[in-house]
């Protein structure tokens, strides 16, 4: 694809953490880069004079939410995402596939995405809780909306994301659970690396298309699925399917992979953590998405920095809804410089969340999201001025 490049800047002399520049039709990423995700054409409770204020320079949408509603038809119609969303910057999509395994397999091994894909329970006990079906000729899942049955496949994947008119689309691929064995997860991967070619031959030529490597927790199906997905004429590539049973699993997988990549860009799907940002950029990603930052927002929970009291332990945020805060004339972050540190204290916002006001929604979102950009941008002139290694000791010891 003519309009898309990707250029690395500058290469960590002591680690694999690297700065770089994606650069589309629709404008240029700076990587290292957090993509705050607009899963129904819209960061939930910001609009897009607010995104063009945070300085955000790509979101990524979903096409399995899209689909069902107002579907990518209508989207097309009204001049593709760009236009629906009045966003000028890149877009990213997703396939689909993690939707599909959330209703599937996701379901019923109780994994979710909030922060983190990895698992959370036992299996489910319910009966009949699976929604969707997988073959090798797709995915057929009942919408949670209003129960009607849809078909998701290469092709039409690949369709319904050039409706959309994203610039940077996902290939269509088979997630799998931590806890499926490893007979299920190389039929997984083999299917998916057939559903890759599939993806090559019906792409939209105006999109950049990145392939997806599988394999789990497995080191020798991470190998195969590396190899395969690397030979292929992808634009990117994306490490997916489950990353194991926990993150120190996620750092094992992402050892065996990414020495083997070339200098394409790298995105890792639905990983969202301060703690995980840190150790995952340090083994060469250039590109994260979760809904982790803004879905926390709304539930009350807003990132603090280690200087306002931020840590591992904490998990870097606090939780406004505690009494402690009901008086508290402090902001958020003492060191933050967003419009909602500026102007409120955490005692309003304590009042709003507590009320259920709906300026709160955007207030937190807006507060959390500005978080996660700059300390992307931290982490980039970190790379760029070899001093990756000491910000993240700061951060995280």
């Amino acid at each position: 694809m003519a309009d898309f490049q990707f250029e690395i800047l500058k290469q960590s002399t002591s680690s694999k953490a690297r700065t770089g520049i994606i650069k589309t039709r629709n404008g240029e990423i700076k990587t290292p880069y957090f993509i705050p995700v607009a899963t129904a054409a819209t960061v939930r409770a910001l609009d897009s004079h607010d995104l063009e204020e945070l300085g955000v320079q790509c979101t990524l949408a979903n096409t399995y939410h899209l689909h069902l509603s107002p579907s990518s038809e209508t989207v097309k119609k009204l001049g593709g995402l760009h236009e629906f969303m009045s966003f000028k910057k890149p877009i990213f999509t997703d396939s689909g596939g993690f939707q599909a395994f959330s209703l599937g397999l996701g379901k019923e091994h109780n994994i979710n995405k909030l922060g983190s894909i990895f698992p959370q329970g036992k299996k489910s006990e319910e009966k009949d809780t699976n929604l969707a079906r997988i073959t090798d000729n797709g995915v057929k899942f009942k919408s949670t909306r209003d129960g009607s049955t849809h078909l998701f496949n290469p092709e039409i994947s690949m369709k319904i994301q050039s409706n959309l008119g994203s610039d940077i689309i996902m290939a269509f691929d088979e997630c799998t659970s931590p806890l499926s064995d490893k007979d299920y997860t190389k039929k997984a991967m083999e299917r998916t690396h057939r559903w890759a070619l599939e993806c090559l031959n019906h792409k939209d030529p105006n999109q950049a298309l990145y392939g997806i490597i599988q394999g789990g927790e497995y080191q020798d199906l991470r190998d195969v699925s590396t190899e395969f997905i690397k030979t292929l004429e992808f634009e990117g590539i994306a490490i997916g399917g489950s990353l194991g049973k926990s993150k120190k699993d996620m750092h094992k997988i992402l050892d065996w992979v990414i020495p083997q990549l070339d200098d394409r860009p790298r995105h890792l799907l639905g990983i969202g953590a301060v703690d995980d940002i840190f150790e995952c950029v340090e083994r060469g990603i250039d590109t994260f998405d979760c809904v982790a930052p803004t879905r926390i927002a709304r539930r009350g929970h807003l990132f603090i920095t280690p200087n306002s009291g931020g840590n591992l332990k904490n998990s870097f945020r606090i939780n406004i809804r505690s009494s402690k805060h009901a008086e508290d004339r402090n902001p958020i972050d003492k060191k933050c410089d967003c419009k909602t540190c500026k102007t409120h204290s955490r005692a309003y916002l304590h009042h709003l969340q507590k009320v259920n006001e709906l300026t709160y929604f955007k207030l937190a979102t807006f507060h959390n999201v500005h978080f996660m950009l700059k300390l992307m941008t931290q982490i980039r002139e970190a790379i760029n001025e070899d001093r990756f290694e000491k910000l993240k000791e700061e951060w995280l010891n």
